[in-house]
Order: C-alpha cells, then sequence, then structure tokens
C-alpha cells in the first residue's frame, strides 16, 4: 500500500553517524511519513560510521527533481563533508529552503553542510560541541540539546536524536501526533541527567581479554535498538560481529530500514562470545525464537554463567519461552512485559540481574547500551561515552 503521508527526504552517505539517520527514519515511518532514504554516492549500500552498514531507497540523483515536505541531514564524519560536496544534493536543499520548506541538521551537519551552503544566516541553531565554534560564522550558535528556529530544527548529537525527531513531527503534524508517537517509544522525561538502572544480584562482569558481543538481526528486529547497541559499543572499543539470523546478509528492519549484517548467523555461531545481545522488534524476535541455532548459543552463554542479554519484544518473546529468564528478573516492552514469569521488575527501564540485561524498548536502547558499557569497563566509561555522544548534558 502507497505511503500518502508527508515526502521527507534522508540523504546519506558513507562516515554518517547511523544513530542519526536511523532515529530519524524509524520514528518519521512511524507517524506515516512518506521517507527516502537516498545515498550521495553511486551505489545504494554507504558504509555509515562504526562499520554500520545501510542499504539506501535510491540515490540522490533518483530524486534530484522530487518535491518534499522535509529534509533531514544527519551528522557523523566524513558523512557531512560527503554530503556538502554533493552538487546534487546542494541544488535540492537551497530550492527545497528558497520554497519554504522544512529543513532540518543533526550533530556536525549544522556547521558543516548547512552553513557553508549559506542556509543558516540569520538563524539560531546549535550542533556538536566541536563544532560550536565553526556554527558561530554561520548563525546565532545557540548551545541546546535540540533548537527550534521557524523552519529549522538542530540538535546536538546523537543522544539528543530521538527528542531530534519528536521535535520534527511538531513541525510535520504538531504536538498532539508529537505525543501519540513518542509515547510507545518508551521516552525517558529527564533528558540530560545522567543514566540509571536497577541491579538485583550485583557480579562483576569480568574478561581476561577484549569483551566480544554478538547482535543478532533479522527481518523485522527494530532498527533503532539495533543501531543505537551496535553504535554505542563499537565507539567503546567493543569488538562487536552483527550478525544475520536469515539466509543473507540483508535484512529489512521493522520499518523498512535496510541494513547489512557482518556475517551470516551459522558462521559467527562457530565463534565464543562474552555477551550476546538481541534487539527487539516483534517480527525480529520470533525470527530468533524460531532460530535453532540462536536459541542454543544463549542457552550455553546462561550454563557457562556468561552474559546476556535483550530489550523490547526479545526478552518475552524469546528468552522467557526458552527458560532463559527462569531464576531471573527482568523488563520488557510495556504490551509484553505480561508474559514475563516474574513481574517485580517490569516497570524499570534498564535491569541488571547478575549475567542477564534487559530493556524496554527504543527510548531505553541508549540507557541499555550504556548499561552494558558500565559491566564492562566502569561507571566512568558509561558516564563518559554518554557525555561525548550528547545523551547527559556536561
Amino acid at each position: 500500500m502507497a505511503c500518502t503521508g508527508p515526502k521527507v527526504l534522508v540523504p546519506i552517505a558513507d562516515g554518517t553517524e547511523p544513530i542519526e539517520a536511523i532515529i530519524t527514519i524509524d520514528v518519521l515511518r512511524r507517524s506515516g511519513a512518506d521517507v527516502t532514504v537516498a545515498t550521495v554516492g553511486k551505489q545504494l549500500l554507504a558504509e555509515a560510521m562504526i562499520g554500520i552498514k545501510i542499504i539506501a531507497d535510491a540515490l540522490v540523483s533518483d530524486v534530484a527533481n522530487n518535491v518534499f515536505h522535509l529534509i533531514v541531514l544527519p551528522g557523523g564524519l566524513p558523512g557531512v563533508d560527503n554530503l556538502r560536496d554533493c552538487g546534487g544534493l546542494e541544488s535540492l536543499v537551497k530550492k527545497h529552503a528558497a520554497d519554504g520548506r522544512l529543513y532540518e541538521a543533526a550533530c556536525a551537519a549544522p556547521a558543516a553542510v548547512l552553513g557553508p551552503w549559506g542556509l543558516l544566516t540569520g538563524l539560531k541553531a546549535t550542533g556538536y560541541p566541536s563544532f560550536m565554534e565553526k556554527l558561530a560564522a554561520y548563525a546565532d550558535a545557540v548551545e541546546s540539546r535540540v533548537q527550534v528556529d521557524g523552519r529549522l530544527v538542530t540538535c546536538g548529537g546523537p543522544g539528543t536524536s530521538m527528542e531530534f525527531a519528536i521535535a520534527l513531527l511538531e513541525q510535520l503534524y504538531g504536538k498532539q501526533k508529537a505525543r501519540q508517537i513518542a509515547g510507545p517509544l518508551v521516552m525517558r522525561s529527564n533528558h540530560g541527567a545522567e543514566y540509571t538502572f536497577t541491579e538485583l544480584n550485583p557480579t562483576k562482569w569480568t574478561f581476561d581479554h577484549p569483551p566480544k558481543v554478538l547482535v543478532p538481526i533479522a527481518n523485522g528486529t527494530e532498527e533503532m535498538e539495533a543501531v543505537m547497541i551496535i553504535d554505542f559499543l563499537r565507539r567503546a572499543e567493543v569488538n562487536v560481529t552483527v550478525a544475520s539470523v536469515e539466509d543473507k546478509l540483508d535484512i529489512v528492519a521493522s520499518h523498512r530500514v535496510k541494513l547489512q549484517a557482518d556475517l551470516l548467523l551459522d558462521e559467527a555461531a562457530k565463534q565464543s562470545y562474552d555477551l550476546i545481545v538481541l534487539p527487539g522488534g516483534s517480527g525480529g524476535a520470533q525470527a530468533f525464537a524460531n532460530s535453532e541455532t540462536l536459541v542454543s548459543l544463549l542457552q550455553k552463554q546462561r550454563e557457562s554463567n556468561k552474559y546476556y542479554g535483550a530489550i523490547c519484544a526479545s526478552p518475552a518473546l524469546v528468552l522467557e519461552p526458552h527458560g532463559l529468564l527462569k531464576g531471573k528478573k527482568a523488563t520488557a516492552f510495556p504490551g509484553l512485559s505480561n508474559k514475563l514469569s516474574e513481574q517485580g521488575e517490569v516497570e524499570k527501564r534498564v535491569v541488571v540481574d547478575g549475567n542477564l540485561i534487559t530493556s524496554r524498548g527504543p527510548g531505553t536502547a541508549l540507557e541499555f547500551a550504556l548499561t552494558i558499557v558500565e559491566k564492562l569497563f566502569g561507571r566512568e566509561s558509561g558516564l563518559e561515552l554518554a557525555k561525548s555522544m550528547g545523551f547527559t548534558s556536561h
């Protein structure tokens, strides 16, 4: 069925910050917006930052003559340079802005793309902290998590991406629709505060080598959760393997974002992992639950007292039915948490019970990832990553 909502363009490039791109695409598609993901390269596959591979819907050159209600530029290096240097994109965005339409940018993109294109003159804007001085040459630079000035919305970094996406919904539809979409995301109310979690049966997670983590993905996986987990763990210098549970590397996630895994699960299963983390999404979680290979890996993980975790639908649809929550307290997506046999902690955002970690949904995914970083490397490492990504205010 064709999408009839507002038409949105999200250009991506090699080096794009994947959290900023994926959250924008996912949240806008939840609203019914007709989102086109277009790469400035000559092929649909873009190798985003941190080795995350995104497959676009089109090339920018394919949509150069299209009219959009909204254009959103994600940040990331060298992604912003690749966006800025694309002549076709520059012409498209300049005409779009001249026609009085909405244009937005995240992180480094205000200073590195919109500024040089002359699209910030006389406007208030924010951006990634290390780009604020450059931004001040083009705009009235404001230190803010999300800044709205007329038709322009800007934000400070990956850790503000969900707030940014909700601000875009307000621009397109108004506050009521934005609140309607935000509710099921389980966003936190205290943006900028330090992350917290609930811990039971405290256990020090120890390793005698750099930790190896497996993140499976499948058709129907919640793309925001997968990408936030992979991105933050790789930034913490964790060795993350992204494995497809399908019979090919490319998967179509729950809101039609196409991602490419590093390996097929059968190949990935030949190695051992210190931690296995399952993103949510009901379709993806069902695929995980049906994978004998993955369930066997998780059962061995539990039996050997190694670490495992899940977010959103996966605690309820994967871990619970296979006995992987027995004797453990956990949380899950609000609409599925009634499936957990132990209800004691289901209202908590992130729960660690010994060697198990669980969480609720897209709006808790960064807290989930930061808690994993803390369990691997200590509180200071988690806090430092949170600050560097703009999740926690300095």
